[in-house]
């Protein structure tokens, strides 16, 4: 499938900031199953890019602004060609062993329903590709899922009390309790194409789970539609949960507050729209 990709972020300040310093996970790296055919980022402001990979193997861009800045503009536009296998992930940079991923973090750190949960789905329950997919669809049938993001992030044991959430809070549960469940799992940001935008919150980027099933290797598990990420799913970056993957994160000087907008439009390639 040949996907093409916009993303447009804008933040406005209430007031002039002396200098913002912002982290950016936007960019794909190819990878059997997924080939970047060109992606770009562009900043409406005079701004400096530097372009490196961090410790989990992302692409990270460094934005530089100096002050004073009331506005920022972020416009990223990409083409990628992806391919379904079944949500294995090979040929990808991995420069952490999965041990690293068995460790749990503050938003992702198992209470007692957690932990029941994961025990239903133990090394006796079956074969751990088959116990990986009940885990998936467990978080499925539990979390019933938000079109809207939450403005906050939280920990996986208050979206399990809560019963609700968007597809960050459900990848937060997920990796959760696969952790629980003696599985290495992480976080994933990306990207999905849906014709039916309400479930895939396609206006916004995307969040699923990636486990290290013995025999396969690395598998991602999408909790809002309880399958596996197929050629519908761009790819952006991974980590221990949302901090280390996030789209953006950065600091700012000054005071005031922010407001961000965020529009994300996927859609199918004209050519192959007309196949």
């Amino acid at each position: 499938m040949r996907l093409l990709i916009q993303h447009q972020t804008e933040y406005r300040f209430t007031e002039p900031q002396a200098r913002v310093v912002q982290m950016l996970r936007m960019t794909p790296s190819s990878h059997i199953g997924q080939n970047i055919v060109q992606w770009r980022i562009d900043v409406d402001c005079d701004a400096r890019l530097k372009h490196s990979s961090d410790g989990f193997g992302n692409i990270v861009s460094m934005l530089y602004l100096a002050g004073p800045v009331e506005r920022i503009g972020l416009r990223v536009t990409g083409e990628v060609v992806t391919e379904d296998r079944a949500g294995v992930v090979s040929g990808a940079i991995e420069p952490l062993p999965p041990v690293v991923f068995t460790r749990p973090t503050e938003l992702t750190a198992a209470d007692d329903a957690i932990l029941a949960l994961a025990s239903e789905h133990g090394p006796d329950s079956g074969d751990a590709l088959s116990r990986a997919h009940a885990l998936n669809s467990a978080v499925y049938g539990m979390i019933r899922c938000t079109t809207a993001r939450s403005t906050d992030v939280r920990p996986a044991r208050d979206i399990v009390a809560a019963r609700s959430g968007c597809s960050m809070d459900m990848a937060h549960v997920l990796v959760a309790i696969a952790r629980a469940a003696g599985f290495a799992a992480r976080f994933v940001t990306g990207y999905i194409y849906s014709e039916e935008p309400n479930r895939g919150q396609a206006q916004a980027p995307h969040f699923w789970a990636e486990f290290d099933v013995p025999g396969y290797s690395w598998i991602g598990f999408d909790p809002v539609h309880d399958q596996c990420p197929n050629d519908r799913y761009v790819r952006i970056a991974g980590g221990l949960d949302f901090r280390d993957a996030a789209p953006i994160s950065g600091a700012r000087v000054g005071g005031g507050h922010e407001v961000l907008n965020i529009g994300v439009d996927v859609k199918l390639s004209q050519g192959q729209a007309q196949d």
